[in-house]
């Protein structure tokens, strides 16, 4: 059996319906997964304990999928299967992101547990190298890409964000702890909403006609993406060197796609088989719309 650790967002739900055998929905107390309901929930101080019933239930393999925010220890919350690692979650909670995941992993591995990635539950959230939307990238946008590159080498050094908006060779902003959509709505254009509902909403809807509706009003005259900051940069995003791709892969999705319109960003160009997109239908529709391209660059190239 196949156990999510599921953080909020709308990726574990992806995984979930992209599994071929049973899947035990589980959640960090706090951090509900858009469209799933847990069939466990746990706290940190709970860990050794919620890795006894993973087993009980018959559990092998564990995906990580989803963002939570760093959490904090309550003593007085701590049971008695979960003591004994206290020095260890204490000491992870000191490192950076990529520091304290590693050690997480490690305690479920050592408990015997196969960790998979997102990915290669749901190869289908990959997308396939290319350019698959009407608007290509040009020869500016190609020579934007080793900044971009070396300055997702620099932030995984410091075990920093995933990704950068660069233009015409100059770092417009990096990504931190709070992630590439909040980096995004940084530099989005603070223009009137025409539309009682902000657009991420209508992205993040389930009914089929908020897509277009999104759109509609990101072409209303309201909008002039030529003075937004983000006018004619790209949006890269990619793993960080040395990455462990089995958690914490990158991902952007319609929000996302929203985020850089806002911004009057001319694309997004991310990794092949580093980069998960999720809703990809979505994404395309709203690039295509407002003539932005997504670039799924070969990683070595």
């Amino acid at each position: 059996m196949l156990a999510l650790i599921a953080g909020r967002g709308r990726l574990p739900a992806a995984v979930a319906s992209a599994a071929t055998s049973s899947v035990l929905v589980c959640a960090v107390e706090g951090f509900t997964p858009d469209g799933l309901t847990p069939d466990l929930t746990f706290r940190l101080e709970t860990l050794g304990t919620f890795l006894l019933h993973l087993g009980e239930r018959g559990v092998t393999d564990v995906c990580f999928c989803g963002s939570i925010d760093r959490p904090q220890i309550d003593p007085s919350k701590l049971d008695a299967e979960t003591a004994p690692l206290v020095p260890i979650l204490s000491k992870a909670l000191q490192l950076g992101d990529d520091g304290a995941l590693k050690v997480v992993i490690s305690l479920f591995e050592q408990t015997g547990f196969t960790l998979r990635g997102a990915h290669e539950i749901a190869p289908s959230l990959l997308p396939a190298i290319g350019v698959p939307t009407k608007t290509q990238p040009h020869d500016g946008h190609r020579g934007d890409i080793p900044v971009a590159m070396n300055v997702l080498a620099d932030q995984g050094q410091n075990d920093l964000g995933q990704a950068c908006v660069v233009h015409r060779g100059k770092v417009i902003v990096r990504e931190d702890d709070r992630g590439t959509d909040a980096m995004l709505g940084d530099i989005a254009q603070p223009f009137e909403r025409a539309a009682p509902m902000d657009p991420l909403e209508w992205a993040f809807d389930e009914a089929g006609h908020i897509v277009s509706r999104a759109i509609d009003w990101m072409q209303s005259d309201t909008v002039d993406a030529h003075k937004a900051p983000g006018a004619g940069a790209i949006l890269f995003k990619g793993p960080k060197p040395g990455q462990d791709m089995r958690a914490d892969m990158p991902t952007i999705g319609p929000a996302t796609a929203m985020r850089a319109a806002e911004a009057g960003m001319d694309g997004i160009v991310i990794q092949s088989g580093g980069v998960i997109v999720l809703d990809q239908p979505q994404v395309l529709e709203i690039l295509n719309a407002m003539n932005m391209f997504l670039w799924v660059r070969e990683a070595t190239s």
